[in-house]
C-alpha cells in the first residue's frame, strides 16, 4: 500500500471490534453537530504514532473504516531481519523472547519477492493474486498461537503462501513437532519449498517434520490431524467446520472472520470438545475465494472493487501488469 513513500501496515491493535466503533463514531457525529470541537482534531484516538486521528473522507483508507491506517515503521528505516524484529518488539508487537528467537532466525528476505523491501511493515504481492502478510501480523499470530506451538505439537498453516510462517511454526514445534502449510496453488507451493530450503527450517524439510501440500484450504489436511495450532490467512465469511474438527483439545485456531467488517477470531477448543470463540482486534484481509490458480468469481470480484479505493499496495512493475490489486491473498475456499 502506497502512501507518500512509504508502506503503511493493515491492522490494529487493543480497539473495539469495527461495528462497535462504528455506533460509537456516528454517535459522536450527532454530538459534534450539536456542539462542534474548537480543536483541529475530531476525537482523540490512541495510537502508536500519534495522539489524534482525523475522522474524515480521509480517514476512510486501510482495513479500518474509522481511523486512518498507521504504520509501525517505513522501509528506509529498516534494511535487516534483526533490524525488523527490533522493531516489532519496540512497539510491542512480539513480547515473548521465543517469538523474537523464531522471526530473527527465519530471515523474511527469502519469502518476499525481488523488488520489494522485505522487511517494510505492509503485506506484500507474491503473484497469483495472493500477497504476504505484513511482518506485524505474522508476528500478532505468532504470539497467539505460541502456546500451541511447543516442542512436539502439531500445526497446520492454512494459506502458506511462500512459506514464511510455515517455517516458522516449524522451528518452534522442531524436530519431534509436525507443520503443515497448504495452499491451493501449485506454483507458490514449488516456490515456499524453494524458499524453506533455503532458510533456517530447510533440514526440518528435509527431514519431514515440515511439509507443503497442494490442496482446498477448507478442508484443512486430515493426515497429520488433529492440530494443536491452526492458522489461516485469508478472511473467511464463517468459520470453516473442518478447520474446527482438526483442532485437538486444548488447541487454537486463528482466522480472520467477516465480510466487509473483519475481525481476527481465536477459537480455542477445550478439552471437553466445546469451542470459544473471541475477537482479537479488527483487520483488513482479502477473502477466501472459490477456484484453482487464482480464478475469481463474482463474489471475489465484488470485494475486490468495494475495497479498491481503501488499500493501495505498492508492487513492482512486474507484477502491477499481470496482478489485481488487493489488500491480501485470496485462497480457495
Amino acid at each position: 500500500m502506497k502512501m507518500s513513500s512509504s508502506v503503511v501496515a493493515y491492522s490494529f491493535r487493543h480497539i473495539p471490534p469495527l461495528k462497535q466503533r462504528s455506533i460509537q463514531y456516528f454517535s459522536h457525529q450527532r454530538l459534534l453537530r450539536r456542539r462542534p470541537l474548537r480543536s483541529p482534531c475530531t476525537v482523540p484516538v490512541a495510537t502508536s504514532t500519534s495522539s489524534c486521528s482525523l475522522l474524515n473522507s480521509a480517514s476512510f483508507t486501510g482495513n479500518s473504516l474509522f481511523r486512518r491506517m498507521e504504520r509501525y515503521w517505513a522501509a528506509s528505516s529498516v534494511n535487516k531481519n534483526q533490524g525488523m524484529v527490533e522493531h516489532l518488539q519496540r512497539y510491542g508487537v512480539i513480547h515473548s523472547k521465543k517469538v523474537a528467537e523464531v522471526m530473527q532466525t527465519i530471515d523474511r528476505a527469502l519469502f518476499v519477492p525481488d523488488g520489494f523491501s522485505a522487511y517494510e511493515d505492509s503485506p506484500m504481492q507474491i503473484g497469483f493474486n495472493a500477497t504476504i502478510s505484513a511482518p506485524h501480523m505474522h508476528a500478532t499470530c505468532l504470539q497467539l498461537l505460541e502456546k500451541n506451538l511447543q516442542p512436539g505439537m502439531h500445526a497446520l498453516d492454512v494459506g502458506s503462501g511462500t512459506g514464511y510462517l510455515t517455517a516458522c511454526f516449524a522451528l518452534m514445534v522442531g524436530p519431534q513437532g509436525r507443520a503443515v502449510g497448504v495452499d491451493h496453488i501449485p506454483e507458490l507451493v514449488t516456490t515456499s519449498i524453494t524458499n524453506i530450503e533455503k532458510s533456517a527450517a530447510g533440514q526440518l524439510l528435509k527431514d519431514g517434520s515440515l511439509a507443503l501440500h497442494v490442496a482446498d484450504g477448507r478442508e484443512g489436511w486430515v493426515e497429520f490431524a488433529p492440530y494443536d495450532a491452526i492458522h489461516v490467512g485469508a478472511a473467511a465469511p464463517e468459520i470453516p467446520q473442518p478447520l474446527i474438527d482438526q483442532l485437538k483439545p486444548g488447541g487454537r485456531l486463528v482466522i480472520p472472520v467477516g465480510n466487509v467488517f473483519q475481525e481476527l477470531k481465536v477459537v480455542d477448543k477445550m478439552e471437553d470438545g466445546s469451542v470459544s470463540v473471541r475477537s482479537e482486534t479488527s483487520v483488513r484481509f482479502m477473502m477466501l475465494v472459490y477456484g484453482f490458480n487464482g480464478s475469481m468469481n463474482g463474489t471475489f470480484q465484488h470485494v475486490q472493487e468495494t475495497m479498491h479505493n481503501f488499500m493501495p499496495l505498492s508492487m513492482p512493475k512486474e507484477l502491477s501488469e499481470s496482478t489485481p490489486l488487493h489488500t491480501h491473498r485470496p485462497m480457495h475456499l
